[in-house]
């Protein structure tokens, strides 16, 4: 990792979305890059703001740290479970950001996104894989019984709720939610997936992953009040953004898309 004075010296504010992402890769000996890009380069972020130029740090958390949440939805002040290695660092890593808050009085706010999707999604995950399959007439890969509710969360939502919370002084020190407020099935987003390219999908279904959770829900209470923000973009209108997206992509891409995922990274050793 290089010296970051420079990078932060004329920084008005930092918006820290880097990370080594991905739940099912975080096991076995691929934690110590997690470690690595989550943990350390988030202290030596927080080390060159403190010591150069202590400007609004905006943090991307994860709904990774609240694992199998005791309260649906649930808000912020539930106690963290997370339930794989990512979540341990994304925890550690806005836990970081607070206590450099309290210490030091940087203006930090941590956002905990839930289940971000849109265009330009990464090709590991799902809905970039289920629309190039889809328009490509193979079978969907749902890990587990397509049952699991997440709190998909439009990008461009996050966006807003990312400089809404650089404009907000009011929101430093804190740890906010930023998802849809209305968990949906699995299964359901399939069903507007079909609806969009026209036709029945044919899905497959194999054994849910080691640190995939069953349900996430966004408790938005906090976020509502201390951003005056809510999501506007409903998943039917997302899923249509994305799919218009999903039909540009070149075959080189798609194929990326969807070559074999690796065995799972929790039986490695």
């Amino acid at each position: 990792m290089g010296d970051l004075d420079d990078v932060v010296q004329e920084a008005d504010a930092v918006f820290h979305l880097a990370a080594e992402p991905g739940v099912r890769s975080s096991w076995g000996r691929r934690f110590e890059t997690y470690v690595r890009n989550n943990v350390l380069a988030t202290q030596r972020l927080l080390e060159a703001l403190r010591s150069t130029k202590p400007c609004p740090l905006i943090f991307a958390s994860s709904s990774s740290v609240y694992g199998d949440a005791e309260d649906l939805p649930t808000p912020e002040h539930s106690t963290p479970r997370p339930y794989s290695p990512y979540g341990v660092t994304k925890l550690s890593a806005e836990q970081l950001c607070l206590l450099y808050h309290r210490n030091f009085g940087l203006p930090v706010v941590a956002l905990r996104f839930f289940s971000v999707y849109g265009p330009r999604q990464r090709p590991d995950m799902a809905f970039t894989r289920f629309f190039s399959a889809a328009l490509r007439d193979q079978p969907l890969s749902i890990l587990g019984d397509g049952r699991q509710g997440r709190d998909f969360t439009f990008v461009g939502d996050v966006v807003d709720a990312l400089l809404r919370a650089w404009d907000a002084d009011q929101a430093a020190g804190q740890v906010l939610n930023v998802g849809a407020g209305a968990p949906t099935e699995l299964a359901r987003a399939v069903d507007i997936i079909g609806d969009l390219v026209e036709r029945p999908l044919e899905v497959t279904y194999a054994p849910r992953q080691q640190g995939d959770v069953q349900h996430t829900a966004a408790d938005l209470t906090a976020v509502r009040r201390t951003l005056d923000w809510s999501p506007t973009t409903t998943l039917e209108q997302g899923l249509e953004q994305q799919f218009a997206w999903a039909q540009t992509l070149d075959e080189r891409h798609v194929a990326a898309v969807l070559a074999p995922e690796p065995p799972s990274a929790g039986a490695r050793q």
